[in-house]
């Protein structure tokens, strides 16, 4: 029934399958009271392809040739991207006092460090990483990479672009700005050169293991404020996904508000002075959720 804005009202059960189709290709929830919410951000998508209610465009999604790319559209969509820099400080403080010092004894001989910032959003994260990395002063002339991923593609190409307003930079100290951004505009900077150059970007779908391969073994994983999107099942895959990657004894930052109660016995709890994180066993122990 369409409302008096001339626009289709999703159905219950245009709903339900729209919201099983995301969850099966991504494992985001759409929780069922955010019914409205799907519809109202769907509503454009509509209007872009010419489709006349909901169930014309979950025909679309699955069958059209242009599905994928559709698909992708309607996650964004979807997805809320908050995020900025320096966020969370008391474990970036335990990052950087606690955990790259171990990280330079570690990996002394080999000289390589590997950070994987997981749902990095617009970059924010991936570029925070890099440049405490660059304030430590530990890995000048190593080898260095923080990278990040996303499953938008959207977000990912202003991530490559490295350049962001001031809400970006709401958490940022003033040295920070100062030393690690250049001007570009009015109320627009760009991440310099030297900390772009220690990061860079790939797609990925924390559902998907096979859109992994690209990403090297890291000694760290970022995967802060992701977790709320997905339901225990998919929860558990994640953390599965992640506990294969890391290195032995490689470490998992998670936000703040998420914890691995009842969905992973691999990790274990460490408390630093600052923060608690969490680490893969060196010898590999642990038991599966």
């Amino acid at each position: 029934m369409p409302f008096d804005t001339g626009r289709p009202e999703m159905t219950a059960e245009e709903f339900r399958l729209l919201r099983d189709f995301v969850y099966g290709h991504c494992g985001i929830l759409v929780r069922d009271d955010m019914k409205y919410v799907m519809q109202r951000r769907l509503w454009p998508r509509l209007e872009a392809l010419g489709l006349t209610d909901f169930s014309a465009y979950y025909r679309y999604l699955r069958f059209d040739a242009q599905r994928r790319a559709e698909l992708e559209t309607a996650i964004e969509a979807l997805t809320t991207h908050e995020t900025y820099f320096f966020r969370e400080p008391r474990q970036l403080k335990a990052f950087s006092e606690e955990l790259l010092p171990q990280l330079e004894r570690r990996n002394a001989r080999t000289k390589r460090l590997r950070v994987w910032s997981a749902g990095c959003s617009s970059g924010e994260e991936a570029y925070t990483v890099a440049m405490l990395l660059k304030d430590s002063g530990r890995f000048e002339g190593w080898d260095v990479e923080v990278h990040g991923t996303d499953i938008s593609r959207r977000v990912l190409a202003a991530a490559r672009q490295g350049e962001y307003g001031p809400s970006a930079l709401r958490a940022t100290p003033p040295d920070k700005v100062a030393r690690y951004f250049v001007h570009v505009g009015p109320n627009r900077v760009r991440v310099r050169d030297d900390i772009r150059a220690w990061v860079s970007f790939g797609h990925h779908n924390l559902q998907d293991p096979d859109t992994a391969l690209h990403i090297s073994r890291p000694d760290v994983v970022f995967c802060r404020n992701v977790l709320i999107y997905f339901d225990t099942p998919a929860r558990q895959r994640v953390l599965r996904l992640i506990y294969d990657k890391l290195v032995p004894g490689g470490h998992l930052l998670l936000g703040h508000s998420e914890n691995l109660i009842n969905l992973s016995a691999d990790f274990e709890l460490v408390h630093l002075r600052s923060d608690l994180v969490y680490r893969k066993p060196e010898l590999g122990g642990g038991g599966s959720p």
